[in-house]
Formats: structure tokens, sequence, C-alpha cells
């Protein structure tokens, strides 16, 4: 990994890999690194038992992978959420 980021960077790197939702595709659009750059710098920033657990949650996770995502545009609905409207959360 030649790139060096800005702690603030990092930290908006690694906060993206936490997410469940984001995908890699998003960190390369945004920062220019590539998957594996991605995993390196989780591997080298974070203690070792917490890059062990991520690592493990997000490994073959379909929304971490554009194509593997069964929603095309946009972003995840829960069929439970409701709508907001008139700036006022619809009750159940």
């Amino acid at each position: 990994m030649n790139k060096i980021f800005s702690i603030e960077q990092t930290d908006r790197i690694i906060e993206m890999a936490w997410e469940d939702r984001t995908p890699f595709d998003a960190i390369t659009f945004q920062f220019g690194i590539k998957e594996q750059e991605v995993i390196e710098l989780m591997r080298k920033e974070m203690k070792p038992s917490s890059f062990r657990m991520w690592r493990k949650r997000v490994q073959g996770r379909a929304t971490k992978h554009s194509k593997k995502r069964e929603f095309e545009d946009g972003r995840f609905k829960c069929t439970r959420q409701r709508q907001i409207t008139h700036n006022k959360i619809s009750k159940r």
C-alpha cells in the first residue's frame, strides 16, 4: 500500500469498512484503494483480535460486494421501515 492518508481519512476508511452495508467499491471510489489494500490497512491499524473479528464477519458478505447485492440502486430499506411524512415519523 503506497498511499498515505491523514488520520481523518484513515478513520473514515475504517468506519466505512466496519459498516456492513458500505461496499468496498464505495471505498475504492472515494479513496482510490482496492479491497486488498483496505484489508491491509485494517490489519495495520486495528488490534489483532478486532481485525480477526471484522475479517470473519466481512468475509463472503454479499453487502460488502456490489456485484453480490440483491438490490441494484439506492439504499437497502427494511420492509418494516415506515415512511417519514411531513417531518413526523408514521406510527404503527
